[in-house]
């Protein structure tokens, strides 16, 4: 490890790439010294650096796999040398590789340090520009990683104007990340001020203060993650942060539907359909049917027992309100590939086979979607259960009351 170090700590010349294998201590790879002593221009010798890079890369890879962190420091200490590779596909390409191996060597070697650490990045977003903001980030949920948030911070800053290179979607993806992240550090540091804000009583002389300091948090917090969440992506840990600044100013509301909006798989959806349910608001009541549909759209969503519970339960009563075209208006874009996604034959097998109750909540759907033809509610009908029987026959009667299919058709 101690070469690797030193190599990363020393000033940076013309010749280092070229001639740091030649320079390790420690290392006692003879056959390797007698390769790169090859290296030049021309014919076999260029062969043999390939031959030569290529072994080093294969060592590294197979001692990353195998935990031998000294062993991988030492043979990456070799790789460098590709940065000086006569094919510029490799040569450009080996930023890239040395960046990932080597921060995952830093990352788990014994000896490693944070300061080592951090030349290793510095060296390697100078090396290879292209990789400079990825690097950076990287670099930054390392400093995260060792509570160094303000560290974390001002790297994620002088990434966020760094203005080199072609503007590409990539590069997009990663500033968006790269805003994220430090919109998530102010979040967290204004959560800090918030706590100790709610220690201080109204009176206290530091009131006024620190109340004035977590408005500037929050602010410089919402500017981070408010044009974010506009941009399309599964943004999660993001928006929960903006929500719930959004309900500590006392807008629960509005929290809760920017929410839906961005995220309408989230767990706190199924809080908001029952807030939803509970309005007097007739637009409310239909939105309440949209976010349960919402959430069961999603693959991640399709055991949820309490959000087939709510639809099963909601449907029915929006069918006896007369609603009929609300159910209809969700209904309509998903008419095509629900029945695969949720109510296939196969899926009735399975879902009764792993829980009988999930099994007949979706069914009671089913049928009141697709009508008593469905595979899935036929299959579900059909079984004897001494326990939900009973409820199997409400569910039959219901499904031939209320079904929004003509009796006459099947699915």
């Amino acid at each position: 490890m101690s070469d690797f170090s030193e190599e990363l700590k020393g000033p940076v010349t013309d010749d280092e790439v070229e001639t740091s294998v030649l320079t390790g201590a420690g290392m006692h790879f003879p056959w390797l010294q007698t390769y790169v002593e090859t290296v030049a221009i021309g014919g076999k010798r260029k062969k043999d650096f390939a031959q030569t890079t290529s072994a080093c890369l294969s060592f590294v890879q197979e001692a990353l796999l195998k935990h031998q962190w000294q062993q991988a420091a030492e043979y990456m200490y070799s790789y460098f040398q590709t940065l000086e590779d006569s094919d510029s596909y490799k040569r450009q390409a080996a930023p890239e590789i040395i960046w990932k191996l080597g921060s995952e060597i830093l990352f788990y070697h014994p000896k490693s340090n944070v300061e080592t650490f951090n030349t290793f990045a510095d060296r390697m977003k100078n090396i290879g520009v292209m990789n400079y903001l990825k690097i950076s980030l990287q670099h930054a949920l390392y400093l995260l990683h060792h509570g160094m948030l303000n560290d974390a911070k001002r790297n994620l800053s002088e990434a966020e104007t760094w203005r080199h290179g072609e503007n590409t979607s990539s590069r997009g993806i990663l500033i968006n990340l790269i805003q994220a992240y430090k919109g998530l550090l102010q979040y967290y540091t204004w959560s800090k001020k918030k706590m100790e804000l709610s220690k201080l009583d109204k009176d206290d002389y530091a009131y006024n203060a620190v109340a004035q300091d977590v408005f500037n948090h929050s602010w410089k917090t919402s500017a981070n993650i408010s044009a974010l969440i506009k941009i399309p992506g599964v943004w999660d840990p993001f928006v929960k942060s903006y929500v719930e600044m959004l309900e500590f100013y006392g807008d629960r509301d509005g929290a809760q539907e920017i929410l839906y909006q961005i995220v309408p798989s989230h767990k706190l959806m199924l809080e908001f359909h029952t807030l939803l349910r509970k309005s007097e608001k007739e637009e409310h009541h239909k939105l309440g049917l949209e976010v349960l549909f919402g959430v069961l759209d999603f693959a991640g969503c399709t055991k949820n027992i309490t959000a087939w519970k709510y639809l099963a339960k909601y449907l029915k009563k929006t069918l006896m309100g007369n609603h009929l075209a609300w159910v209809q208006d969700e209904w309509n874009s998903r008419k095509n590939w629900w029945p695969n996604f949720h109510f296939s034959y196969f899926w009735a097998k399975s879902d009764w086979k792993e829980d009988t109750a999930l099994a007949c909540e979706k069914a009671f759907v089913a049928g009141l979607l697709l009508g008593k033809g469905c595979r899935y509610f036929r299959y579900i009908l059909k079984q004897d259960h001494q326990i939900l029987g009973k409820k199997i026959k409400r569910m039959k009667r219901s499904v031939k009351k209320y079904s929004i299919v003509n009796p006459r058709l099947s699915y």
